[in-house]
């Protein structure tokens, strides 16, 4: 198994690629930007209109870090408590996290305790990184997910339809809307036909929306 190597993204931000997939675990577009647009943009943001505190999330690929990050930072600034729950299956270290210098992206320095608290605090412990954020972290195959009506939002972010098809199925979708809560909603950054499909199949109600720099579109999908 080849090691993962750090890559710099458009947007100056950087990203790991995965030499036995060939494929990054963001937009070599911009993965902040990517983040950003995608997951708080069209996923926080949107949710918190209709939605009180805590916002329950869940991160299908926890991986370096970023979106917790920026969700700990979305927390802080809105004032709106997040009880935040990311799985991963092969968790990224810490020093490599550090590495990819998201702590000198804007004021995301400010949290640079809570991001380390963030990847060396205990798996499958809650844990408080601050009075408006807490993570429990989950080391697990995402098709193990059990859970039922129990997150007001799910971020998507597991590696493409590309190298794992069978994390986008409609197998993984059934999960998905079993275990979003009502009026929640699911965000991604994929925007296949097929992946739509299933997610209508699965029961969600799906919007195309503009896509981050580099795509045309993204999905979010709503249990109404």
């Amino acid at each position: 198994m080849e090691k993962n190597v750090i890559k710099q993204t458009s947007d100056g931000s950087k990203t790991l690629y995965v030499p036995d997939l060939d494929e990054h675990y963001h937009s070599t577009h911009g993965a902040y930007n990517e983040a950003m647009h995608v997951f708080i943009d069209m996923g926080l943001n949107h949710i918190a209109k209709s939605h009180g505190a805590p916002i329950k999330v869940l991160e299908i690929g926890l991986g370096t870090g970023l979106n917790a990050l920026l969700s700990l930072r979305w927390a802080h600034q809105n004032s709106i408590k997040i009880d935040y729950t990311g799985i991963e299956k092969y968790p990224v270290a810490y020093d490599q996290a550090l590495e990819m210098d998201y702590l000198s992206i804007e004021d995301l320095g400010e949290f640079s305790g809570h991001f380390e608290k963030l990847h060396n605090g205990k798996i499958g412990e809650s844990l408080d990184l601050s009075n408006m954020f807490s993570i429990h972290k989950i080391q697990s195959d995402f098709r193990e997910l059990e859970d039922e009506n129990a997150f007001d939002l799910i971020f998507y972010d597991a590696f493409g339809p590309r190298v794992q098809a069978d994390l986008w199925s409609l197998d993984m979708f059934e999960r998905m809307y079993r275990a979003t809560m009502k009026d929640g909603v699911l965000v991604t950054y994929c925007a296949k036909g097929q992946v739509r499909r299933d997610m209508q199949t699965a029961g969600y109600t799906v919007e195309r929306l503009p896509g981050p720099p580099g795509k045309r579109e993204m999905l979010r999908a709503s249990k109404l």
